[in-house]
């Protein structure tokens, strides 16, 4: 069951990583790539802090959040386990930082080490990131791949 668990964490560590553009990162964001990576970087740290009102603003509402047991949550679900502290974020750092803009698609890919309490499982891990967003009424969303 723990590692259930775990691998639940991980999966949704992945989904929603804390990401933060590393000074030492040789990737340089045009104003689109930006606008996107700032949009996540909003969106992690309204997750550190438990702000659901930035977090409903900036996650489409379809959203799903997939965890590596196959569990599905829907926003909804995944909210409600940041607000009852069940998963709880502490801090962030990404590495090797990529991201594309394709017209009104964006794709953020990075290894990001996340410190965080999920599941009453402390730790920091390193995980691949692969995060999606959309570009509606000029303001870029996180959401599932297209």
């Amino acid at each position: 069951m723990k590692i259930i668990r775990f691998l639940l964490i991980l999966t949704v560590i992945t989904a929603v990583i804390i990401m933060l553009f590393n000074k030492n990162n040789q990737y340089k964001p045009n104003s689109e790539e930006a606008a996107v990576l700032a949009v996540f970087e909003q969106m992690q740290q309204a997750m550190i802090d438990k702000d659901m009102e930035t977090l409903d603003a900036i996650i489409k509402d379809d959203t799903k959040f997939k965890h590596m047991s196959g569990k599905v949550q829907t926003k909804a679900e995944y909210f409600a386990e940041i607000e009852n502290g069940t998963l709880n974020y502490y801090k962030y750092k990404i590495n090797d930082l990529n991201i594309t803009v394709s017209g009104n698609s964006a794709n953020l890919t990075a290894a990001t080490t996340l410190t965080a309490k999920v599941y009453g499982i402390s730790g920091s891990w390193t995980l691949n990131t692969n995060a999606y967003f959309e570009k509606i009424n000029g303001k870029w969303i996180y959401c599932n791949k297209n």
